[in-house]
């Protein structure tokens, strides 16, 4: 067997660094979301993604996609929001195997109403630490970590 290439300090570093981010960033976003909204962090950008939309709504296979998550876990948060009046799911009039997602007014409301409790923990966490130049920069690594091939998958590569 192979040795493995070991990373570099600078790599290490690097790393060391980005899981910290991983670990913490999603914590406190996750918790502030869940304290002032009662909303899990993938039931707010599922929200998002749909409000979005002109229609506000999407086909449950463009949107696991646009969430970067598989059919089944979308399926059980549509249906978490679908409980809380926030969401309706029919099937596709074009395509009776599809289903269509479709934001509710309850559902916009709720999320105008988390919207800047979480965009201020966003500005506290990400982007009042960074000056303008480490935010294109951050938009550059993030958009190169989420697409290595430079791709259309929202999918990180395994």
């Amino acid at each position: 067997m192979a040795e493995p290439e070991w990373l570099t300090p600078v790599e290490h570093d690097a790393w060391m660094a980005l899981a910290e981010v991983l670990f913490l960033l999603p914590a406190a976003l996750e918790s502030q979301l869940q304290r002032d909204a009662d909303l899990a962090m993938a039931d707010y950008m599922v929200l998002v993604m749909l409000s979005e939309r002109d229609d506000h709504c999407m086909r449950m296979s463009e949107l696991a996609t646009s969430a970067s998550t598989s059919q089944s876990r979308l399926s059980r948060i549509v249906a978490r929001l679908e409980a809380a009046g926030y969401v309706t799911r029919e099937m596709a009039p074009d395509d009776r195997r599809a289903v269509i997602a479709t934001l509710t007014d309850s559902g916009l409301a709720k999320l105008v109403a988390a919207a800047p409790g979480h965009v201020a923990q966003v500005r506290r966490q990400v982007f009042d630490r960074l000056t303008p130049a480490q935010v294109l920069s951050l938009t550059e690594v993030a958009r190169a970590l989420a697409h290595p091939d430079d791709s259309a998958s929202c999918e990180l590569s395994t």
